[in-house]
């Protein structure tokens, strides 16, 4: 079976949008047609057997002035949306006779009843409400060019309404675009636009595969659609209106930008406070997870920065209509990992520490629009007793840099318009040669972790350090513990004065403890979820060998509450009977 799009022009001097899925969802043709004939040319190898052909164009209309019956009662649930329909009736010349829609059907052999259980079949459909209700606006995207509008506004409403469509990959029934050379061809079009006739030519066939998923969607989903009007004055089927989606504010007035930028300065002292906890509990978690990082840093909007970002428009309308509620970057946080399976694991840590209230990964998203570019984890937390949530980017030290320079040359720089084809060309490349490097440097590390580690160690430092060196055990646990990650250089100094204060202060004292101390049963009872580095495991160990004296160590001050949970996990795991050392 087949699933069908026509986003059809009511005349055939206008381009008609075509779109066909599969019975799979996977959408196989995206294109434009201008005439009957080649309408029908461009479907006759998808409709000859089993289909379903959404049609955005009236099928049926017999009242001779006003509106539908359908029309009517759509817009009754829709107008408010701003999705509401036009008028259609037999005054109109294009209606006076057999609508278009109609005549291409019943050419295709196609059951236009509403109820039809026939194989091959059409229905009217309506891309703006369908849109509204599947992706939960609260306005409809304004893509079309109308006066006023500029081709910057359109582009980026277009391209939204892509990101859309894109994301019901994940939805039931699924619908797969991304793999298409047809979709990624509309997405070069839509993305390299610099006037309107370009967008025009990828809007017809964008709305042509909502419509297609339409006429899926009520197939596979009948009860979730609602379908206006009848068979006999003209039908319209769209996916139901959500009972708890609720129109867009009206676009708020300077005044209420203004009342956003003075709230948010009296705040500002208080966001600021929050920033440093958040920094510090993500640091702790980070540590004590044994993850290995380069840094993470936190920081708070500034007024300027709000206030700027509360005064954006898009195509003369306000992106934000209440910013201090929306703008969900006020308290921002960055933490730049080595390799990229660790950013995996931080945002898994973060999600299952603190309350995850949205998710996305920027580079799988570039990655599934066939793209090079940008990537980074983009995780929105909230943390108990904190007014504010907390928005924070998880990225490698290359996808950073790769960030921070491209950040600086488009947003900050001037670039001549005759140089942005070559510069988007050489961002794409380098964004491939990086993504390469961090894929190599985790296949190093991989390599190193499956190979039977040496065991000789770097000569001890001649200093009159009394403690380990820092070198010395960091290649002394990657040969006691070669399944854990790599720690963070100054964690392995730390424990070093750990290892004194016990009164450790060679290899072979530290074997000794090791020797007696069962790390499989320690490793069982901790669980850990995350790869647990090797100062995290030596930590472990240290708890169970020493116990409550190890938790009074002055260097564990400020990890006492942590320390005694982890010792009540560790205890069965201790020898039957052995007391503290």
């Amino acid at each position: 079976m087949h699933f069908v799009g026509l986003d059809l022009a009511w005349g055939e001097r206008k381009p008609t949008g075509v779109a066909v899925l599969d019975d799979g969802g996977r959408l196989v043709y995206a294109g434009a047609a201008t005439d009957d004939d080649s309408i029908r040319a461009a479907l006759a190898p998808y409709v000859q057997d089993s289909c379903v052909v959404g049609i955005d164009a009236p099928l049926v209309v017999t009242n001779p002035t006003g509106q539908r019956p359908a029309e009517r009662e759509l817009n009754a649930d829709f107008a408010r949306f701003e999705a509401g329909a036009h008028p259609t009736n037999t005054g109109k010349p294009e209606f006076s006779g057999l609508p278009r829609g109609a005549r291409i059907a019943d050419a295709l052999g196609l059951d236009i009843a509403p109820d039809s259980a026939a194989a091959r079949r059409a229905m009217e459909v309506y891309p703006h409400a369908a849109a509204v209700a599947l992706f939960r606006l609260g306005r409809t995207l304004k893509y079309k060019a109308k006066p006023g509008r500029t081709v910057t506004g359109l582009r980026a409403e277009l391209l939204r309404l892509m990101e859309h469509i894109e994301d019901l990959a994940q939805a039931t029934p699924a619908l797969r675009v991304v793999d298409s050379d047809d979709w990624t061809h509309l997405r070069e079009v839509v993305e390299s636009a610099s006037r309107k006739s370009e967008l025009r030519t990828a809007e017809d066939p964008v709305d042509a595969v909502l419509c297609a998923y339409v006429a899926m969607f009520a197939t596979r989903r009948p009860a979730d659609v609602t379908t206006y009007g009848d068979g006999a004055t003209g039908y319209i089927v769209t996916p139901t209106l959500p009972h708890d989606l609720v129109p867009a504010a009206p676009e708020p007035t300077p005044g209420v930008i203004h009342d956003a930028i003075a709230t948010y300065t009296q705040r500002l002292p208080a966001l600021a406070e929050s920033t440093e906890r958040y920094l510090t509990q993500v640091t702790s978690l980070l540590d004590d997870a044994g993850i290995n990082y380069l840094s993470v840093r936190g920081r708070t909007k500034t007024v300027a920065s709000f206030a700027a970002k509360a005064d954006r428009t898009v195509d003369g309308r306000r992106l934000y209509t209440d910013p201090l509620s929306e703008i969900t970057d006020q308290i921002g946080l960055r933490v730049i990992t080595f390799l990229r399976d660790d950013v995996a694991t931080v945002a898994k840590l973060l999600a299952d520490e603190m309350q995850l209230l949205d998710d996305r990964d920027m580079g799988r998203e570039t990655a599934q629009a066939g793209r090079w570019g940008y990537s980074s984890r983009h995780l929105l937390v909230a943390a108990e007793g904190e007014q504010q949530p907390a928005s924070i980017q998880v990225r490698t030290i290359l996808q950073h840099a790769w960030a921070e320079f491209e950040h600086d040359i488009r947003y900050k720089g001037s670039v001549p318009e005759e140089d942005v084809p070559d510069l988007d060309r050489r961002f794409a490349l380098a964004a491939g040669l990086l993504e390469l490097a961090d894929n190599e440097f985790s296949a190093i590390r991989d390599r190193l972790r499956a190979t039977t580690p040496s065991e000789h160690t770097p000569d001890a430092d001649t200093t009159s350090d009394p403690r380990i060196p820092t070198p010395v055990l960091a290649t002394y646990l990657g040969n006691r513990f070669p399944d854990a990650g790599w720690s963070r250089t100054e964690h392995y100094a730390w424990i070093s004065g750990l290892l004194l204060d016990l009164g450790i202060d060679s290899l072979d004292a530290l074997d000794g403890v090791l020797a007696s101390t069962d790390t499989d049963a320690i490793n069982a009872a901790m669980g850990y979820r995350y790869p647990a580095g090797a100062v995290r495991r030596l930590d472990d160990v240290l708890l169970a060998e020493f116990g409550e004296r190890y938790i009074a160590l002055d260097d564990n001050s400020h990890r006492i509450s942590l320390l005694q949970n982890r010792l009540g996990k560790i205890s069965p795991a201790r020898r039957p009977g052995a007391p503290d050392r």
